[in-house]
């Protein structure tokens, strides 16, 4: 129960800092444990390596950020730790099975989809018949 305490302390520390760069040594650091010792605990306790769980939680916040923000994937990419707009394009297509900008619109048009954004006032067509969000069609007078 001990290690579950000590990497729960540490994954909290790890949250509080994924935007600066963090290196192995540095967790073990402020761990207090050798190297070896911490990504054996680490990986006993979250069944994956530490630089595994860096890299997911720093993707996902990027995922977050793409989803919520207008913030350009460059700047997304540096403030996750990513040294240049490709490396992190391929390490999130990795993760995601998409690119950051797919992802970004996909996530986007489920969002709308999911709050009803697709509907249509049908009162300012004038000509023809317009889609309606579910397969409705507007008839226009």
């Amino acid at each position: 129960m001990m290690h579950n305490d000590i990497i729960h302390t540490l994954t909290d520390w790890i949250e509080q800092n994924l935007d600066k760069t963090l290196s192995i040594d540095d967790v073990a650091a402020k761990s207090g444990y050798s190297k070896w010792h911490l990504q054996r605990m680490f990986r006993s306790v979250t069944k994956q390596t530490l630089g595994e769980y860096i890299r997911e939680r720093r993707l996902t916040l990027a995922a977050e950020a793409l989803t919520s923000t207008q913030r350009p994937v460059f700047d997304i990419a540096m403030q996750y730790g990513y040294d240049s707009q490709q490396t992190f394009s391929r390490v999130f297509r990795r993760q995601f099975d998409q690119t950051p900008t797919a992802y970004r619109h996909t996530m986007r048009r489920k969002n709308m989809q999911r709050q009803g954004n697709w509907q249509f006032d049908c009162s300012e067509h004038y000509m023809g018949v317009y889609p309606r969000a579910h397969g409705e069609y507007c008839p226009l007078s």
